[in-house]
Parts: C-alpha cells; sequence; structure tokens
C-alpha cells in the first residue's frame, strides 16, 4: 500500500507539473501580456511601448525560465529601471531591497500580487476558499445523506412504483444545470413574482449565515449532485440485490430489513463511494456558476473576476488550487476503494 501511495503521489505531482505548465503558457500569451500592459500603464501605449513594458518586466524571457522563477526553482529576474536602481521578480517584492531572496516563486509561498484586488494573492485565495470550502462543506451534507437513501430505496425494489418515481426525480434533477435551477429558484422563492421565502443573494452569509440567506446556493448545488449520486446508487443497488448471496439469504428466512442493512449496503456502496469523492472536483465547477449567480463572493466568483480581468497571477494561484483539489480527491478515492473492497489487491 505504501508502495502504491508513493507511486500515485509521484504521478500527481508530474500529472500537476504538466497541468500548471499548460496553464502558465495560457495565460502568458502575448495578447494578454499586451491586454495587462496597458492596464497597468496606458490603454494609449503604442506597440514599441508594450514591448518596452514587457522588456523592462521581464516578460520577454523564454516561457520555461519564468515558469521555473514562478515556481520558485529559478533565480528571479533582475534589471534596472529608468534611473540605474536595481529590479527585477524578487527585488520588487522584498521589503529590505538590498537583501532580496534569489528565489520567489510559488514553493517559496510568493503567489504574487493581484492587479485587481490590490492584495497579495495568497491572502486574497486563502480568504476565497475558506468561504468556498463552507459552503461545499454544507452541499455535501445536504448532498450525500440525500442521495444514498433516494439511490438505496429506488435500488431495493427494482421497477416498483417507488424506484420509478425516484428515478424520474434523479434524472430531471441530473439534466437540469445551476444556472437553470438557480435562477427557478430565484424567481420562485426569492422575489416579487413568487413566494418570499429566502434572499435571491449570498453576499449576506459572507459575513452571517442563516437559513434564509444561504439555502438557496447549497440546494442549486447540491440538486445536481444528489441525482448523479443517486443513480449510481440505484444502479449498485440493484446489482447487489440480485448477487447469489442475497438469495441465499432470503431462502435462509433472513429479513428484507436484515437483508439490506447488514449484507447488501455495505457492497452497494463501493461504488457511491468513488463517485462522492469525484465530486469535489465538480463542486469546483458548479461553485463558479452559483457564486456568481448569487453574488457569493468565494473561490468560483474570484476566479471569474481573475479571468475577466486578465489578473494573470490570481488566476494561475486559482488554477493551483483547482488542479490541487481534483488530483488529491482522486488519491483519496483509489485509497478509499481498497479499503472498501478487499478483493482488490495493491500489488
Amino acid at each position: 500500500m505504501l508502495l502504491f501511495v508513493l507511486r500515485r503521489t509521484g504521478l500527481m505531482l508530474l500529472t500537476a507539473l504538466c497541468l500548471t505548465f499548460i496553464v502558465f503558457t495560457l495565460t502568458n500569451l502575448a495578447p494578454n501580456l499586451e491586454k495587462l500592459a496597458r492596464s497597468e500603464g496606458s490603454v494609449r501605449m503604442s506597440e514599441d511601448e508594450v514591448e518596452s513594458w514587457k522588456e523592462r518586466n521581464g516578460y520577454t524571457r523564454p516561457i520555461v525560465i519564468r515558469y521555473g522563477e514562478w515556481l520558485g526553482v529559478v533565480p528571479g529576474w533582475t534589471g534596472t529601471d529608468a534611473e540605474g536602481r536595481l529590479r527585477g521578480r524578487c527585488v520588487d517584492r522584498a521589503e529590505d531591497k538590498e537583501n532580496a531572496p534569489r528565489f520567489c516563486g510559488l514553493l517559496q509561498g510568493d503567489w504574487g500580487f493581484s492587479t485587481v484586488f490590490k492584495q497579495p494573492v495568497s491572502a486574497i485565495v486563502s480568504e476565497r476558499l475558506g468561504l468556498t470550502g463552507i459552503l461545499m462543506f454544507w452541499v455535501m451534507m445536504l448532498m450525500v445523506p440525500a442521495s444514498l437513501i433516494i439511490g438505496v430505496l429506488a435500488g431495493m425494489r427494482e421497477g416498483s412504483r417507488t424506484d420509478r418515481t425516484l428515478s424520474t426525480f434523479s434524472i430531471a434533477t441530473t439534466a437540469t444545470p445551476e444556472y437553470v435551477s438557480g435562477v427557478i429558484f430565484i424567481v420562485f422563492l426569492a422575489s416579487n413574482a413568487g413566494v418570499q421565502l429566502f434572499k435571491g443573494t449570498a453576499t449576506a452569509a459572507m459575513d452571517d449565515i442563516t437559513f434564509e440567506n444561504f439555502f438557496l446556493p447549497v440546494l442549486t448545488i447540491a440538486l445536481y449532485g444528489i441525482g448523479y449520486i443517486a443513480r449510481m446508487t440505484r444502479a449498485s443497488m440493484t446489482e447487489v440485490m440480485t448477487a447469489q448471496y442475497i438469495r441465499t439469504a432470503r431462502l435462509k428466512g433472513v429479513s428484507f430489513p436484515n437483508i439490506v442493512m447488514k449484507h447488501a449496503l455495505r457492497n452497494a456502496l463501493i461504488a457511491p463511494f468513488t463517485v462522492i469523492m469525484l465530486q469535489f472536483p465538480w463542486l469546483l465547477n458548479g461553485v463558479v456558476i452559483v457564486e456568481t449567480l448569487f453574488n457569493y463572493k468565494g473561490f468560483g466568483w474570484t476566479l471569474v473576476q481573475a479571468a475577466g480581468n486578465n489578473d494573470i497571477e490570481l488566476l494561475l494561484a486559482c488554477s493551483v488550487v483547482a488542479v490541487f483539489v481534483v488530483l488529491v480527491t482522486q488519491l483519496i478515492s483509489d485509497i478509499g476503494y481498497v479499503f472498501l473492497n478487499p478483493r482488490i489487491r495493491v500489488s
């Protein structure tokens, strides 16, 4: 198991390097750098002035070197300004210009400076990620129990009226994207056109979470996942209920509730466990839509702002967090699957 974890961790790091390099290359394309130069300098800058700005700020060197600087494995660039004073990537960011470090990248904890929010990127990401973490927690608290209950009830008696009803509900929720269900909830549950049970914005929940201002975004994200996990649980439960050992238990006279709880449930939950763990990367996509729709200024809202305003350093930081969440949840899913299913052996 230890060797398996080490191999997967090494593969995870290699994958992270490849993905972050791709994102770094895309965010540092010439049009993006030109837009950054004009936003930092002047919108009336000529092409020669844009090239001069990029050269003064270290953007004309090879992309691989700049990626190494961003990671913190290559010394930061240095140069001089028009008055002959020393400047550079690490010099500009250091309080003590004379004793500035040679390396100032991701590995050193320097995530850069946001050109939109005018704050260190690390402070922005930690704050916004905390807000999204709270949202994700309540989404999982609603989504996981509800989807497992629906899936188990539907799969216990395949073809019954309960199965058909719950399966229809699951398909309907999965077929409805968040931006549609969110708008429907706002119109009918939080506006003058319907019943004003909740607030149509979650901005106030950033400071004080209440059922009134936080339930709609939680429900909007959870609803799509409930249908998907419930369908997977139903399929797994249906397969288990037709297994030979379940038939044997019935022939021995074991009551149906005991068959479900003691024999079928654990094996039926193996596949849904993997699906549940893989919901975390999907939740990052869901919060981008829902946080923007409900004006909840978490990680997804910040990602939209960074992309829309060409905030390269913040956009790169958000990409690193997204890649990390995806890879770590996949690793946890693989390890948990081995523990849940004793028939799997790691060679």
